[in-house]
């Protein structure tokens, strides 16, 4: 796993073994930061289920003015951690250990990635909820491609989605945004 692009381009990142977790594939989070390359410089990006974090040091990466990481997962948080180190993020990053249900309405971010285990599809509509309650400019849904989520949740709604292999990225935004 490495860094896709900006400051941080082509550098490893550590990756935890095993079946606890499954970063989301270089060419997707490429095709997903191309999207977003407008968006992403200054903002405030937040990486719920972060695992070792590749997309929110990503968005680090390409400009983001800071990220917050939530990860249940204490190895998980341990690489995280050491990720952000070797690259010199930790005055720009944010650790919240814990589950990101209980985290996501504490924490106000303009662009907001969740991307939970797949087997646990109550976390996308849990999640989706609080968010849909005050919802941030922007938010990004990874999930299998074989599972659907609905077109809105609270005052969030459907804009488009990002294809790749069994992967698809949801991209969700305020109902009032001037559409």
């Amino acid at each position: 796993m490495r860094v896709i692009g900006g400051e941080f381009r082509s550098r490893r990142l550590q990756s935890l073994p095993g079946p606890h977790l499954r970063p989301t594939p270089d060419i997707l989070r490429e095709a997903l930061f191309d999207v977003l390359q407008q968006r992403v410089p200054g903002c405030v990006f937040l990486d719920a289920y972060a695992g070792t974090g590749a997309v929110g040091i990503e968005a680090l990466s390409r400009g983001a003015a800071r990220a917050i990481f939530i990860e249940k997962h204490r190895g998980a948080r341990r690489v995280l951690e050491l990720n952000l180190a070797a690259l010199g993020l930790t005055k720009r990053a944010t650790v919240v250990p814990g589950a990101a249900g209980a985290s996501l309405a504490r924490h106000e971010a303009d662009i907001v990635f969740l991307d939970p285990p797949y087997p646990l599809e109550n976390e996308y509509a849990s999640a989706l909820a609080i968010l849909g309650q005050h919802p941030p400019p922007l938010v990004l849904v990874q999930h299998d491609k074989r599972f659907r989520l609905a077109d809105s949740y609270g005052a969030l709604e459907h804009l488009r989605t990002l294809k790749h292999g069994d992967n698809v990225v949801s991209f969700f935004a305020p109902k009032d945004n001037g559409r």
